[in-house]
């Protein structure tokens, strides 16, 4: 396996206060704060199956175009926070998370005051590259304060980030039903906006941590540099469709669920049970990855999705809560384990660098994902084509990766 690791500096000595070494009280305190802002961040842009019905009618725009805004929300929550990732390895950490909690609570009223599509695209917009943020800012910052125990404090987050998952659809489902779009969006992005600050409060990077001292343009030299290598060029595009695969299955699942004979609010909590069990895969992935390796525990969660999609082929209610256990384990590993698979190639000390390019890999998936799957239930009258994308989804980004890992 090629490593990409230029001459470093030498770390930084630890502070001799208890409360700045690694693994410390302070520490866990970074990793659990951390762990409550994660709940905000993906479980909101993958709640849009929950969001395209209702306000479809609340504005007069049809799903299919309605689909096009969630990709905007995506694809800026993958893409711009990607790139946002990488322009603020300089930045403090915990500017960039206030100015998040800035931004989303002065989207949380914007519903009230805008009824066009392309007003939805802005506050969406602005939404994803927010959530997106404030993801790649945890993600890269939490496991630096951590040696010992980084597996389990990454875990920690994204346990987080799976309890996001879990709740989130219902939690819209029932906001929406109660109190109406408008209000809905008002609450839930207040609530996110407080997480946010909190966070932005006590995550901050280590003052141990290796950071990279380089200009924005010579982080770029390096992407350029990056860019030529075919272990990158395979991982980033294997990456994308990892990542596109349940962005596809978010698209369809709650409709398709419903179709099987639950109500809308049954085919949420179903779709979030997919969440829910990916918790277990969160915390026992790292165990795993340091008992085989990162790179065959995140393939082996990968080659677990792709099988729970295709027992949604599978008719019966069994089938179907066997298909979002299988699921629900592959998208926990995954969603958890490509980080150390990364840091093993790439050099970590531009760890916000590196999570931000492969979130930029997710947006460009990210951004057909939503109509693909819409578009191909609406056009064909059956779920199959979205299923059988599904699959192929999976089984070609297990290939890209398995290829790029071995270079």
């Amino acid at each position: 396996m090629r490593t990409f690791s230029p001459t470093e500096p030498k770390r930084a000595v630890v502070s001799s206060s208890s409360r700045e070494q690694p693994d410390s009280r302070r520490s866990w305190l970074v990793a659990i704060v951390g762990s409550i802002a994660m709940v905000f961040t993906f479980g909101t842009p993958l709640s849009y199956g929950v969001f395209h019905q209702p306000f479809s009618e609340a504005f007069g725009i049809s799903p299919v175009a309605m689909s096009t805004v969630f990709s905007v929300m995506l694809f800026a929550f993958f893409i711009g926070s990607g790139l946002i990732g990488i322009a603020s390895t300089r930045v403090a950490a915990r500017a960039v998370l206030l100015a998040c909690a800035g931004a989303t609570a002065a989207i949380a009223p914007a519903l009230y005051v805008t009824e066009s599509y392309l007003g939805l695209v802005a506050v969406f917009a602005v939404l994803g590259l927010a959530l997106g943020t404030v993801f790649v800012l945890l993600a890269s910052v939490v496991p630096r304060w951590f040696d010992e125990r980084r597996g389990v404090a990454t875990g920690l987050i994204f346990v987080g980030n799976g309890l996001g998952l879990t709740v989130l659809p219902p939690i819209w489902q029932r906001a929406i039903e109660t109190v109406g779009v408008r209000q809905g969006f008002l609450v839930v992005m207040g609530i996110t906006a407080a997480a946010f600050a909190l966070a932005g409060l006590v995550c901050r990077r280590p003052r141990w941590a290796d950071q990279t001292s380089e200009s924005f343009l010579g982080v770029l030299e390096w992407v350029r540099g990056l860019a030529g290598s075919r272990t990158f060029q395979l991982l980033f595009v294997g990456m994308s469709l990892a990542f596109a695969w349940y962005q596809l299955l978010a698209a369809y699942a709650i409709d398709y669920f419903a179709a099987r004979g639950m109500t809308e609010a049954a085919a949420s909590v179903a779709f979030g049970l997919i969440g829910g069990v990916s918790i277990i895969s969160r915390i026992g992935g790292g165990y795993v990855a340091d008992i085989v390796g990162s790179r065959r525990a995140f393939l082996a969660s990968l080659a677990c999705a792709g099988i729970g999609v295709c027992v949604l082929f599978l008719p019966g209610w069994l089938a179907l809560g066997v298909a979002i256990i299988i699921i629900g384990l592959g998208l926990g590993g995954s969603a958890t384990l490509y980080i150390p698979v990364l840091m093993e190639i790439f050099d970590p000390k531009r760890d916000t660098a590196i999570i931000g390019i492969f979130n930029v890999a997710g947006g460009l998936g990210a951004l057909a994902m939503p109509p693909l799957g819409t578009g191909s239930v609406a056009y064909t009258g059956s779920y199959t084509v979205a299923l059988a994308l599904t699959v192929v989804v999976v089984a070609v980004g297990f290939w890209l990766v398995a290829l790029g890992t071995r270079i």
